[in-house]
């Protein structure tokens, strides 16, 4: 099931493209145009992270942030203008799990979404196993057909991360994001290339699952029955 983000802003040019980059990613987006609106949808909607700015008419982000605060954990990221060490301080302190700088970035957003909502995801394994498959990620091990298969660290990371979401399409950027970090500046062909090799190291091992490429769009982790 898609993750549920509500989006309280009362700008409505930055909550459409909020809404787009964030629907492209997969997740169910919901909106409020103010702090006494973006409340009561939380209470009504039980989203599973807000995007919360802090300069709003009726009610700001402050004040949204301390109620919800009172009552719930849920994920809570800031959106504001001011960049000072002392509102970021302020924020953080309130029960925010992590603040972003206007102007927004909408790569940053993406990225920042993401980190949030893994640092909540249930505690991982580091471990996954497939038909003649196994990898480890805490031990940077990759078992194929029972053989200890030398693969460098990003390689590993970079199945484990597509073997995670099964028959889930990630983009190159994406991939680039979350297995790279977002502050890496490399090619996206970077991606093509760990690919490339993952796949001499895989081929022909089972008819089960399959490394694949979508044309146009990136790569999936494919399982078939």
């Amino acid at each position: 099931m898609a993750k549920k983000i509500l989006i309280v802003e009362d700008e409505e040019n930055i909550r459409e493209l909020l809404r787009l980059y964030l629907e492209r990613e997969g997740y169910e987006i919901s909106e409020a145009a103010n702090g006494v609106e973006g409340l009561k949808k939380w209470k009504a909607e039980s989203p599973d992270m807000l995007l919360l700015d802090v300069m709003m008419p009726m009610m700001d982000g402050w004040q949204v942030c301390r109620t919800i605060r009172e009552e719930s954990a849920v994920p809570i990221i800031m959106l504001t203008a001011k960049g000072e060490t002392s509102d970021r301080v302020s924020g953080l302190e309130m029960g925010a799990d992590d603040y972003i700088v206007k102007p927004l970035e909408m790569r940053e957003v993406v990225a920042r979404v993401r980190a949030v909502f893994r640092r909540f995801a249930p505690e991982d394994s580091g471990k996954i196993a497939f038909d003649k498959l196994v990898i480890d990620k805490q031990a940077y091990d990759l078992v194929v057909d029972g053989k200890r298969i030398d693969a460098p660290p990003k390689e590993i990371e970079l199945l484990y991360f597509l073997a995670s979401s099964p028959n889930r399409v990630f983009t190159r950027a994406q991939l680039l994001d979350d297995v790279w970090g977002f502050d890496y500046f490399g090619d996206t062909r970077t991606v093509d290339v760990h690919i490339k090799r993952l796949r001499e190291k895989l081929e022909g091992v089972s008819d089960k699952w399959e490394l694949k490429t979508v044309w146009g769009v990136g790569y999936k982790f494919e399982t078939k029955d």
